[in-house]
């Protein structure tokens, strides 16, 4: 063997790629069974996808010291395409959870309205992709798993056969993600043509010395890097696909979209701007910013807007409040441009908590719409009287994402989001959010309030069958939420440690 080929050859850390690999693998594995599994045994193949991603999240636990790299360049060993470090370990811990709470909630989904095989099949898929995303230290690998975790998705939206919303939003969803992406890899060609490199690490440091003649180039190539993943995060102005994707899709796919691919965007945000991009802190500093005071002002004075006795208005509500939410957690990225002081963890500590809290709301609205399929605000009058301990968790979900007590984790993450700002000297940004706190305790309120309410007559939905795994999601989420009050250092630690 020569030399030159013996250099070609890497050594692959396999426990370090062990999570998104097993998914992946559980993922065609699902999809093989269910060539074999008669109809009426489909839900093994659920469980099946469960037990997958209960086994990727224990494989984190060997990597906890957060200190592997793989597939690096063997002319330079500390420049690597995937890193298992704390950064990595946290999103991963968080994309999976989220995932395997999904699975839990499609349980009844997959056995009455939706196609086992390909459900699953797509579930783990998108899932793969999202827990490869934080991993990622190049530019390729990093548009690779957006479009891995992105793709099934899209088919996970309009899987509802013979349901016209559900093909419509899928639609909406493809186009304007397709269009995204263009522009993303547009934006990388840019960079790498500026720069010679993929690796992060390596394009932050020859952006410091790029020719006069390819500055514009390369500020042209980190602007339009940020569409694809402002996309995902639904930032405004590429929001305009969040309601109707949601209503569209089945419920535990928007729950799934609301946390899980929202961790993806700011994820790559994270990535492309705080390891590949400080250099051009300039540039996507004050982007960020003005995207966040915009994200957050839309999508609360939406969500303001919504008439409580229209259909599916539940579900437009909690849309519109992801977009919301989505501008408080791009606070702290923003406020990264201007601060020498780690950031970041601010983002990824408000992240754990929404991620919590937002996909035990939408297991509330799943158990509603098993009586009310239109799934109003005004369905959930009187729910107090009927289901007192799942009303009790709605309001309790709800206060959180309002930033209220007895939620105190939601009012903690807020409050860590603010001063993030006010540190980074964007005074004037922590007053946007303080506005915008205070028109969405207005909804959220306004919503919890309803729930305590004397129902009407005509409603009884006291002895109507909910299934276990929405059940175990509930109480998964409230007792998570509940940990996370009042021990909120679990979350909140990595607001003040460096992840990188």
């Amino acid at each position: 063997m020569t030399p030159t080929a013996a250099s070609l050859i890497q050594s692959v850390d396999w426990l370090a790629i062990a999570p998104p690999t097993l998914t992946a693998l559980v993922a065609l594995a699902v999809l093989v069974a269910d060539l074999f599994v008669p109809a009426p045994r489909k839900q093994l193949l659920g469980w099946t996808a469960i037990a997958g991603l209960v086994a990727s999240i224990a494989l984190l636990v060997p990597l906890r010291a957060g200190d592997r790299s793989t597939f690096c360049l063997t002319t330079d060993p500390a420049v690597c395409s995937y890193t298992a470090d704390h950064f990595t370990l946290v999103l991963q811990f968080l994309v999976l959870g989220g995932a395997l709470l999904t699975a839990l909630l499609s349980l009844a989904d997959t056995k009455e309205k939706l196609p086992a095989g390909e459900y699953w099949f797509l579930l783990l898929s998108s899932a793969a992709g999202a827990a490869l995303l934080p991993a990622s230290r190049d530019l390729a690998t990093l548009v690779v798993a957006l479009e891995v975790a992105s793709l099934p998705a899209f088919a996970l939206v309009g899987l509802r056969r013979g349901d016209r919303r559900s093909s419509e939003a899928a639609l909406k969803f493809f186009l304007s993600s397709v269009t995204a992406t263009a522009v993303t890899l547009l934006g990388v060609s840019f960079v790498y043509a500026a720069t010679g490199t993929l690796h992060l690490t390596e394009i932050a440091q020859r952006l410091d010395g790029v020719p006069g003649q390819l500055e514009t180039l390369a500020r042209a190539g980190v602007a339009l890097t940020l569409v694809g993943f402002a996309f995902k995060t639904a930032a405004v102005p590429f929001h305009f696909w969040v309601p109707d994707t949601y209503v569209g899709a089945p419920l535990p796919v928007a729950g799934y979209l609301s946390v899980v691919g929202k961790a993806v965007g700011f994820t790559g945000l994270i990535l492309v701007t705080v390891v590949a991009f400080p250099s051009y802190a300039d540039v996507w500093g004050p982007a960020l910013a003005v995207l966040a005071a915009l994200t957050m002002t839309v999508g609360n004075v939406a969500a303001l807007r919504q008439v409580s006795t229209r259909a599916w208005s539940a579900v437009r509500l909690l849309a519109w409040s992801s977009v919301a939410q989505a501008g408080y957690l791009l606070v702290p990225i923003a406020a990264a441009a201007y601060s020498s002081d780690d950031q970041i963890g601010a983002t990824v500590a408000y992240a754990l908590m929404y991620a919590v809290v937002n996909l035990g709301a939408f297991a509330v609205v799943v158990l509603v719409a098993r009586t009310h399929p239109e799934n109003r605000v005004e369905d959930y009058r009187g729910l107090y009287a009927t289901r007192p301990l799942t009303a009790l968790t709605m309001g309790f979900f709800l206060l959180n994402l309002a930033g209220l007590p007895p939620g105190v984790i939601g009012l903690f993450a807020k409050v860590t989001v603010f001063s993030a700002a006010v540190d980074a000297g964007l005074g004037w940004l922590a007053v946007v959010m303080g506005v915008n706190v205070v028109i969405g305790l207005y909804y959220y309120l306004r919503w919890t309030a309803v729930l305590f309410r004397a129902p009407r007559a005509e409603v009884d939905t006291a002895h109507a069958r909910v299934p276990a795994p929405v059940t175990l999601v509930i109480v998964l989420a409230a007792v998570v939420g509940v940990v996370l009050s009042g021990y909120p250092q679990f979350a909140l630690r990595f607001a003040a440690n460096t992840l990188f």
